[in-house]
């Protein structure tokens, strides 16, 4: 009988051990969560003070300041333009798509009124541009500079104050 007695606390030490390692392996994922959760609430759910965003723009914008929209800025989304470049052997082609940023509300209203203007306007542009003209990021801020001063020129002087390219494909 003695011989059946001792197989018994093996067992039992052996069940010590399984409960050990799912007691540590249960701590661990409490951490991670515990942690993951502090993380989402301290990056994510806080909201952001001025002094946050004030110091986090140059850590996120590489060292340049986030420009600032002033009161009354509204952005008109245009239709994407299909073009043909002036390339000599006429094979490449650019597809567009543009946010026109306006000063006020009455300027996107001018700006939507004389659409058919605009897109003649950017569609002739565009179309007079070979790849060279715009396959580098200097080329393609002069290509948004020249949109800003012609829009300009069809709804008047300073009422738009940028173009924001969302979708820019060459091929």
């Amino acid at each position: 009988m003695a011989e059946k007695k001792a197989p018994a606390p093996e067992k039992a030490e052996k069940k010590k051990g399984g409960k050990l390692k799912l007691i540590i392996i249960a701590l661990v994922v409490l951490g991670v969560l515990g942690g993951g959760g502090f993380a989402a609430w301290k990056f994510f759910l806080q909201p952001k003070t001025a002094g946050d965003a004030a110091g986090n723009a140059t850590a996120e914008g590489v060292g340049e300041p986030k420009a600032e929209v002033e009161p009354g800025g509204q952005l008109v989304t245009l239709d994407s333009f299909v073009v043909n470049l002036s390339d000599p052997m006429g094979r490449r082609y650019l597809k567009t798509t543009l946010d026109v940023e306006v000063a006020s509300a009455a300027a996107a209203a001018e700006l939507t009124a004389a659409m058919p203007k605009v897109k003649d306007t950017l569609l002739l542009l565009l179309s007079s541009k070979s790849f060279a003209d715009i396959s580098s990021m200097d080329k393609k801020i002069e290509l948004k500079n020249d949109i800003v001063s012609r829009l300009n020129q069809i709804i008047g002087k300073n009422k738009v104050r940028n173009v924001y390219f969302t979708e820019f494909v060459v091929q």
